[in-house]
């Protein structure tokens, strides 16, 4: 916290004196807070964010800073590569392949390449936690799955979504396209895809359009371990705190990705419209 206050303090090119007067409290308190011997209650951060929102303070350019400082500074294995990952109560034990089954690939322990996909799914749970992770993929078979209508096949089967096909030949493919790997490397569904994904699922935009979504939105790529030897090589190198006020910022940033993604979906939903098949076209089809 205390570096997250001289940040904040350097950017808005003000010494500790003047940051005391913006927040309306003592010299002495901004003192402690940045040496570190005091951390600014819930409302004092809010008070501190709101300042940044006025002075247009570049939070989200901190954040990121702290999260390659920090990930800069490790020493991995070589050939591994560096990833995030959070949790909403911490890493407890042996990793292991234990998230919720009607995740993207089903089953696993995941990680991303992008560590704001991350931070903003867990911002919202005040025990929520952010690693930085290496994982080196020697001797694991993996499943690349390429931004395409498979994937989003993919999705829906582990969401639950293509249950009523359940016996058809479609269902059976999407249920053993990952069996044998250890690992599935696939396009994140971040906060803007999350809207356009279940539009398709609801019927309101075609394959088509979902393709198209996926070719825009530039997604980073999310590293699922599904078996416990690619857990294995999964090395928690950090955990990165996150303050009151950083958690405060990372919603509403959520918030904002989302209501992009509505705009994106509206507007590729008008443009190809009349183009494509809806997911009940493709799942009754499956079906005859």
């Amino acid at each position: 916290m205390k570096d997250l206050i001289f940040e904040i303090r350097k950017r808005l090119n003000a010494s500790q004196e003047e940051l005391a007067r913006m927040i309306g409290i003592s010299f002495a308190t901004v003192n402690r807070w940045e040496n570190g011997h005091s951390v600014p209650n819930k409302a004092m951060q809010l008070r501190l964010y709101d300042i940044c929102k006025r002075r247009e303070v570049d939070l989200d350019n901190i954040i990121r800073e702290k999260i390659k400082r920090a990930a800069s500074g490790l020493a991995v294995e070589p050939g591994s590569l560096i990833l995030y990952h959070g949790s909403k109560s911490g890493i407890k034990g042996q990793i292991a392949p234990i998230s919720r089954e009607r995740c993207d690939f089903g089953k696993g322990f995941y990680m991303g390449t992008e560590p704001y996909q991350t931070l903003t799914l867990i911002s919202d749970f005040e025990q929520s936690k952010f690693y930085i992770v290496s994982l080196n993929l020697k001797d694991l078979k993996v499943l690349q799955v390429s931004p395409d209508i498979q994937w989003a096949m993919l999705v829906a089967f582990n969401r639950g979504k293509m249950d009523e096909a359940r016996g058809t030949e479609l269902y059976e493919h999407y249920a053993k396209m990952s069996q044998g790997y250890d690992m599935v490397v696939g396009s994140i569904a971040n906060d803007r895809m999350f809207y356009v994904l279940d539009n398709f699922f609801l019927g309101n935009i075609t394959d088509k359009a979902l393709v198209m979504s996926l070719s825009a939105l530039q997604l980073g790529q999310q590293y699922v371990a599904i078996s416990q030897k690619a857990c294995g090589q999964v090395k928690n190198e950090k955990e990165i705190e996150l303050s009151y006020l950083e958690r405060v910022f990372l919603r509403d940033l959520s918030e904002s990705n989302r209501i992009k993604g509505i705009h994106l979906a509206n507007e590729i939903c008008r443009d190809y419209r009349r183009e494509g098949k809806y997911f009940d076209e493709i799942l009754h089809e499956a079906a005859k």
